[in-house]
This record gives structure tokens, C-alpha cells and sequence, in this order.
């Protein structure tokens, strides 16, 4: 290491050790701030958003042989970590690896702040309000950490590989210790090691896509719903959304692992299995070996003994015949589909490059409902796209009418740093946006207390996931339409698939009572 060099790394000790004490904080507000990113970005595997557009052409390689230091076995023995999940239900079930990552690292798991040696924020890119409450919730941990210096507060997930966001965590947050992205966390083992025994604020982010990890440990929460990743990456680039960079591109994992870990499942007695993806259809369009898609996939898992398969999230584009083929053969394989419209108009489509029509979005509706003649139909739709017109707008809601969704996850657009959107100039009032979407939540409300009342007096097969949030002496679960249901049983059935006799319709759930010896062993 040359004297200049030298030099470097003693200014990057200087920024981080600022963990140590209040003192050090003080002195280093006497240093630039861009001086010292511009250092540390020389020293660390930083996020790089135009690198993290390419897609390249090597192959994704796929690893068995994950596995824990030998010198970082048991360095977890008697602490806990907290892992707070914004965001999706892929980031859910990355806080399920981290998990068992961390319980194989000899922690537990805790609620508390207070009790935590390792905390974890396990971040969204998606919306700017999630961006804020992570930003919100690591000033309320500074306090914290000033009273805890060994404590490791790390910040990982979809943010992190946002440029502005770790520049951002580095120049006014540097009580964080550790910033992770969404490509590196089976390195989590050697990145604790680091922030441990290191006084340097650990930057691992990589922008380059990583190969597919197989055998991480999970922790899933009960034994009764599991989220099955099947694929990783979105090659769609949407104008609005950072997923693409953020996640990387399109990469399947191996059908038979995926098979072999549903069956592990089954075995363990879980009853259903969500099957993931930032955009499930397009499964399998990256082997090269072999012609396999995601209704193939649908169609083997369909023969393994788990009473409930679902699968989300799917884009218009990849949903093609076979998988419809496949679907309408029913039994494990359930009539829900959550299929993202996000607009109504072809023209705000195109804006948004989603690469479909209103017309061809109503055409493969009608496909599924001549296939699948009770499948139930939810959706997403974005309000309030750059210049969108009242007249698009009234496109969305006759098209919400004309399909007759069930349920949608509404939002206003929200404009993410590094997509081409985000350019857009906009000359739509935000008075109008949220009246816009006020008119949509009304509509899509209708719609789905109208759906509900269709199973008044009717008996449902509820999956039983345990006590109601509101009431600890009422059981809740879900149909196989995704409906929930809030009644009074036993204890006993959590965990198991019962019939419930409906009796009472709202909004967004239903009340019932369970019909007696139901409950269904599996």
C-alpha cells in the first residue's frame, strides 16, 4: 500500500468510526462530505444504476454448496436480531434466508429493539413513501445505537442498490454499519464478521446480477403457508418502476430443486405454497438446455400432494395459453389470479411500456374466463401517471367495471430516481390524482363488497392461520379465492383446512361458522 493510499484509508476509518462516540461525530463534521463519499466509493463494492441496466450475456450459475464458517458457527450464541420487511413478498421471504442465516449463526430472533445485537432493515425501492419510513426508522435507531455501540444496524434489500440511497445513508446516517443489496445475502455470514470486528462501515452492493443460491437456510414463520422463490429478476423495464435494477435480470432456478423443495414442504405439512416472482410467467424463458415454462412447472407441482398452490406476481404478457391449459385443470392449483393491469389505456400503457393493449389485456381475460369460468380476478392499477388525461383515466375505470376485479392494490404514481418516467414532466395536479383515486377505491370497494355478498349462507373451505388480529377468541384464514374469513372454533383447527358457513358479508372479509368434524387432516 503506497503513502497515498494510506492516507485514504485512514479518512475512510476516520468517517466510520464514528460509531465509537459522540466525540468522533463532532469532529468529522469538519470534513467534506463529498470528499469523503468520493473516497469511500474507491473502496467499496457501491451501487451502479447504469451498470445494473445491462444485461449480460454470461450465464447464471447455480451454487450447492452454501455453508457457514466454521469460525462464525456459534458467534451468535446467547444474542438476538431483529429484521424489520418493507415491501413485497419477495423481500418477505428474503427476510426468511436472512433468518435462518442469522439461526444458523447461533442468534434468535426478538421483537424488541432493546434486546437486539443485530438489527436489520430490509428495505423497498418501489414507492417513495417506503423509502421514507426506512429513512424515518434508522434516525429513531441512532439514539440506540449511541447507547449500544456494538450493536450492528445494517440496511439491505431493494434501496440498497439505489445509488442516491447509500450515498445518502453515507453521508447523514454513518451510524450504519452495514449496507447490503439484494444480490449479496447468502454473504451475510462474512459480512457480520466484518461489521463485528471492523470499525469500517461494510459496503457490499453489487450491481452485476449474482448466480442462483441454492440450500439457504429459511426461517419461515409457522407450518402452515411457505413462499416458494422460483425465479429471481424482471426484464420487463417498465417505464415507472426500479425493480429492474434493483433485482437484476430474469434468471430461473432448476425446476428440480424447485419440486424438491415444495415435496420438503409437504413433508414437513405445510398446506399451501405461494410460488414467487417479479413476474412468475416469464419462468424458464432464459434456459437454454430445455423447453420448460411456468405452465409446465405448474403442471408437475400439480401432481404433488399439497392441498393449495398459488403463485404471484404475474405480468399480461407471459400469460400464455399453456399456463391457462394447465390452470383450468384445478385440484391443488387455485382459481385466484392476482394479474396487474395498471392502467386502462393503451396509450398510458405504451407510456409505460408494458407491451400490451387494452384490448389484448380484455382478450386474455376472456381466455381465463372461458378456461376457468369461476377464477377470481385481482389486480394493481396506477393512478396519476405523468399527463395522464381525465378521459384515460374514465378508460381505467370501465375497464376495472368490464373485467369486474375483485380486489386491487391502488397507488398513485410515484416517481423513482433512475427510471424513465421519472423524467416525464407532469401537468397533472396532485389535488386531482388523489381525487382520481379516491373515485377508484370507491369503485373497486363496490365491486368487492358486491363479490362477497355471493357467499352469504354458503359453506367455504377456510385454511386456518390462527387467531384473528382484532379479537384473540375468533380464528382467521383464507378460501381458496384468497377471501378472509374471520370465525369461531377450536383452537385445534389452526393449521388445518375447515368447512365455514358464511353468515355475515363485508367489504373485504366475511364471518361465518364453522361447520363441526370438518376440520381435514393432511
Amino acid at each position: 500500500m503506497n503513502e497515498q493510499q494510506r492516507k485514504e484509508q485512514a479518512q475512510i476509518r476516520q468517517v466510520d468510526s464514528i460509531h465509537d462516540n459522540n466525540e468522533n461525530m463532532e469532529r468529522i463534521k469538519n470534513t467534506s462530505s463529498d470528499e469523503l463519499i468520493t473516497k469511500y466509493f474507491q473502496s467499496n463494492q457501491t451501487p451502479n444504476i447504469n451498470k445494473a441496466r445491462k444485461r449480460f450475456k454470461e450465464d447464471v450459475k447455480f451454487h450447492y454448496d452454501f455453508s457457514i464458517p466454521e469460525d462464525m458457527a456459534s458467534i451468535g450464541k446467547g444474542k438476538k436480531f431483529l429484521i424489520r420487511t418493507y415491501g413485497c413478498q419477495m423481500n418477505e421471504h428474503d427476510t426468511e434466508v436472512m433468518a435462518g442465516i442469522l439461526n444458523e449463526l447461533g442468534y434468535e430472533s426478538t421483537t424488541d429493539t432493546n434486546e437486539a445485537d443485530i438489527i436489520l432493515l430490509n428495505t423497498c425501492a418501489i414507492r417513495e413513501n417506503a423509502e421514507n419510513k426506512v429513512f424515518g426508522e434508522i434516525g429513531h435507531l441512532k439514539p440506540l445505537k449511541l447507547e449500544k455501540p456494538d450493536l450492528i444496524l445494517g440496511v439491505c434489500g431493494c434501496m440498497s442498490q439505489e445509488e442516491s440511497v447509500v450515498n445518502r445513508i453515507m453521508k447523514k446516517h454513518p451510524h450504519v454499519d452495514l449496507i447490503f443489496g439484494t444480490h449479496n445475502i447468502h454473504r451475510l455470514p462474512q459480512l457480520v464478521k466484518e461489521a463485528m470486528f471492523g470499525k469500517e462501515q461494510i459496503v457490499e452492493v453489487w450491481s452485476k446480477e449474482g448466480d442462483i443460491i441454492e440450500n439457504l437456510p429459511k426461517a419461515r414463520k409457522g407450518k402452515i403457508k411457505a413462499w416458494v422463490n422460483i425465479m429471481y429478476g424482471c426484464d420487463k423495464f417498465c417505464t415507472y418502476c426500479i425493480v429492474p435494477m434493483t433485482r437484476g435480470k430474469e434468471r430461473s432456478r432448476r425446476p428440480e430443486d424447485i419440486i424438491q423443495e415444495v415435496r420438503h414442504l409437504v413433508a414437513e405439512g405445510y398446506q399451501e405454497v405461494t410460488l414467487l416472482g417479479q413476474n412468475v410467467n416469464a419462468y424458464g424463458k432464459d434456459f437454454e438446455d430445455m423447453d420448460y415454462t411456468f405452465g409446465d412447472l405448474m403442471d408437475d407441482i400439480h401432481k404433488i400432494d399439497i392441498p393449495r398452490v398459488r403463485f404471484t406476481t404475474s405480468h399480461p404478457r407471459d400469460f400464455d395459453d399453456r399456463l391457462i391449459e394447465v390452470l383450468a385443470k384445478g385440484g391443488n392449483l387455485l382459481d385466484h389470479i392476482h394479474l396487474p393491469v395498471q392502467s386502462g389505456s393503451s396509450e398510458v400503457l405504451k407510456k409505460m411500456n408494458r407491451k400490451y393493449t387494452r384490448e389484448d389485456f380484455l382478450e386474455l381475460v376472456r381466455k381465463i374466463r372461458k378456461a376457468i369460468p369461476n377464477a377470481t380476478l385481482t389486480t394493481d392499477i396506477i393512478v396519476g401517471f405523468p399527463n395522464e388525461t381525465e378521459e384515460q383515466f374514465e378508460e381505467t375505470m370501465s375497464l376495472v367495471r368490464e373485467v369486474g376485479f375483485e380486489s386491487a392494490y391502488t397507488f398513485i404514481y410515484s416517481p423513482r430516481e433512475g427510471t424513465p418516467a421519472a423524467r416525464k414532466k407532469d401537468d397533472v395536479p396532485e389535488e386531482v390524482k388523489k381525487q382520481r383515486l379516491y373515485r377508484l377505491n370507491e369503485l373497486v370497494n363496490k365491486q368487492s363488497a358486491e363479490s362477497m355478498k355471493q357467499y352469504k349462507d354458503k359453506v367455504v373451505k377456510v385454511l386456518v392461520e390462527g387467531e384473528s388480529k382484532k379479537d384473540p377468541d375468533v380464528l382467521a384464514g383464507y378460501t381458496e379465492k384468497n377471501k378472509l374469513v374471520n370465525f369461531k372454533g377450536p383452537k385445534s383447527a389452526i393449521g388445518k383446512i375447515v368447512d365455514v358457513k358464511i353468515t355475515e358479508t363485508k367489504t373485504w372479509s366475511l364471518d361465518g361458522t364453522m361447520v363441526e368434524n370438518t376440520i381435514e387432516v393432511n
